[in-house]
């Protein structure tokens, strides 16, 4: 939980610059830097695993409030409920 505490703090750092450049657009930070910059949260999500795994990273829409999910989606597996 700790690297995910560094990596919204550098978000919030770069916030103002983010909001001038990518305002909307999804980002992921990875080892307090920005990893990159996308247009919806799926391409961001997809592209995230495939170049770090499961984490943990950042993935946040600049502009929007911090999103908070529960631990169910979190967490989710590849079961199906009935």
């Amino acid at each position: 939980m700790a690297r995910l505490k560094e990596e919204i703090a550098a978000y919030e750092e770069m916030c103002n610059d983010l909001e001038l450049e990518h305002f909307g657009e999804w980002v992921v930070f990875r080892d307090k830097k920005l990893a990159g910059t996308y247009d919806s949260f799926d391409m961001a999500a997809e592209d995230a695993v495939k170049r770090f795994g499961r984490g943990p990273y950042l993935i946040r829409k600049v502009g929007a409030p911090p999103l908070t999910l529960p631990a169910s989606v979190l967490y989710r597996t590849n079961n199906v409920l009935s």
